[in-house]
């Protein structure tokens, strides 16, 4: 065997050699991660860096952004987005421990930086401590720079020169991984736990809360307000199973013990109502359908449900509405905001209610509690302000509320919309009798017929079930003897006033889908 000079079995390798400095940048990201998880579970006010800098993005998102993502995740677009955040956050720092493999200032600098701006996302709505705010990431940014530190030397073999060198590759490698393994793995532990922590603190209501008694509540329903179909969306939607979308990560921490509603703007005098004090009033109950601007044709994010509330025009009553006050604005605990013509508000066909229970409980927290607003026949993102701490009156010129500036219509009224839920999209079907069947919606108008047209034939009436109101969607059914072959099945609904769902498609940018929901299907 011939001898290698012990030279060439000294020399640096740099490309065998990359990966631990990776793994070294990643495992520090994700220490601070950690490290930041579990203080705000532990510390009411101190944030989770992962969610300051998603809100962040979310508020920095282009126009066309929201689209895109609910259209791919639906109502998983926060965890997709955390899961995003994520992997950026891991990728990033594995670059930075390449950096730190020639220059460690250099890659600790770039840790400080990114440090700012997690404290810079974390302290621009106000929600934290600032104190806890700089405490968390400073504490953070010094776990990774120390983790990295100690992950580099590993990787340089620095940490064990008393082993014979003709040992040292191996035995480093197997240390570095045993190092870098564990502090990866206590990293995701603490983490872990720190977000298991944050949102139990955010998941539940006080028990010593009680829904407020309602003094008027609609007739109970009857049989015919819901169609015998297995698989139809059913007239009123379960809490657990109503949609949810909006622009927090994780739900608001309200506490209702010192939380208030305040009305302010273009009023006579500002007011400021405690739960207790908004319990107190005229209670009612309505079902009302409400439904985000993003629900692409065909799309589930609708439902209808028991709201329980006071009267919005009541409330603004007691602080005396100026009449140039042309928009209401809804803003949240987390300052996101709506905004919508105080003219739709004020008008006598419609009941807008500051909801404090949702189907017979109170306000679920993901929902909104302990308060929000339903406004019969907007979109959400103009009007259903979850978490609501404030109203305030100004003109439609004067503010643009959250989604305006990034590309969505001011004034959005719900569209006629229908849908199939029965059969499903794809599906193989019996020859012979079939039912076609699903829900159709057009609030604050009513839906007046729905028609069903197989293979582009005439469009065939629907039997529909009795309205609730003209506030609720309907369900609808339509019998067919299926044939052999592919079919393509689509429906289309006319709204109270008559006026047809329109055929023209459009995408929910800027004010919501358009078109015929359309499934096709195989009969065999």
């Amino acid at each position: 065997m011939t001898d290698v000079p012990a030279t060439v079995l000294s020399a640096p390798q740099p490309q065998a050699r990359r990966w631990p400095f990776l793994v070294a940048g990643a495992v520090a990201v994700a220490v601070a991660i950690a490290v930041g998880e579990i203080a705000a579970g532990l510390f009411g006010g101190a944030p989770s860096l992962v969610l300051a800098i998603g809100s962040l993005v979310i508020d920095l998102q282009p126009a066309g952004a929201k689209e895109l993502v609910v259209s791919l995740f639906g109502t998983n677009d926060k965890l997709a987005l955390n899961i995003v955040i994520l992997v950026v956050a891991l990728t990033i720092g594995g670059l930075l421990g390449l950096v730190a493999r020639t220059s460690f200032t250099r890659a600790a600098a770039a840790f400080m930086v990114f440090g700012a701006v997690a404290l810079f996302a974390s302290l621009r709505l106000g929600l934290d401590s600032p104190f806890l705010s700089v405490l968390t990431v400073a504490l953070a940014v010094g776990a990774a720079i120390l983790t990295l530190r100690r992950l580099v030397d590993a990787a340089e073999g620095r940490v064990a020169a008393s082993v014979p060198s003709s040992s040292m590759p191996d035995w480093d490698r197997r240390r570095f991984l045993i190092l870098s393994g564990s502090l990866a793995a206590g990293a995701i532990v603490v983490g872990s736990v720190g977000r298991a922590l944050l949102q139990g603190s955010r998941s539940e209501a006080p028990a010593s809360l009680s829904l407020p008694a309602s003094g008027l509540s609609p007739a109970p329903l009857t049989p015919d307000i819901s169609l015998p179909v297995e698989g139809i969306t059913p007239i009123v939607v379960p809490n657990d199973r109503f949609y949810r979308i909006d622009t927090a990560l994780i739900v608001p921490r309200v506490n209702v013990a010192t939380w208030s509603l305040t009305l302010s703007g273009m009023v006579e005098r500002e007011v400021s109502l405690t739960f207790d004090e908004l319990a107190a009033m005229s209670i009612f109950e309505q079902y009302v359908t409400i439904a985000c601007v993003s629900n692409e044709v065909g799309g589930d994010l609708v439902g209808n449900a028991l709201w329980r509330g006071v009267h919005l025009r009541e409330v603004l009553a007691l602080a005396g509405v100026k009449p140039e006050a042309s928009q209401i604005v809804g803003r949240s605990v987390d300052g996101f905001t709506v905004g919508f013509p105080t003219a739709w508000a004020m008008d006598p066909a419609r009941d807008p209610m500051i909801a404090l229970g949702m189907n017979g409980e109170l306000l679920p927290i993901e929902h909104g509690y302990p308060a929000r607003l339903i406004v019969p026949g907007l979109y959400g993102y103009v009007s259903a302000t979850k978490w609501l701490a404030e109203i305030e009156l100004t003109t439609l010129d004067a503010f643009d509320a959250y989604w305006i500036p990034r590309g969505w219509a001011k004034e959005a009224p719900i569209l006629t919309q229908s849908r199939i839920d029965v059969p499903r999209n794809g599906a193989a079907v019996s020859v012979g009798p079939l039912a076609i069947a699903g829900v159709a919606w057009a609030p604050d108008r009513g839906v007046s017929k729905v028609e069903v047209r197989v293979d582009g034939g005439e469009w065939l009436p629907a039997t529909q079930s009795t309205e609730i109101s003209n506030a609720t969607w309907v369900q609808w059914r339509r019998g067919w003897d299926a044939t052999p072959g592919d079919h393509a099945i689509a429906v289309r609904a006319t709204d109270g006033r008559g006026e047809v769902q329109t055929e023209q498609q459009s995408p929910p940018a800027p004010d919501g889908a358009r078109g015929y929901h359309t499934i096709r299907v195989r009969a065999n």
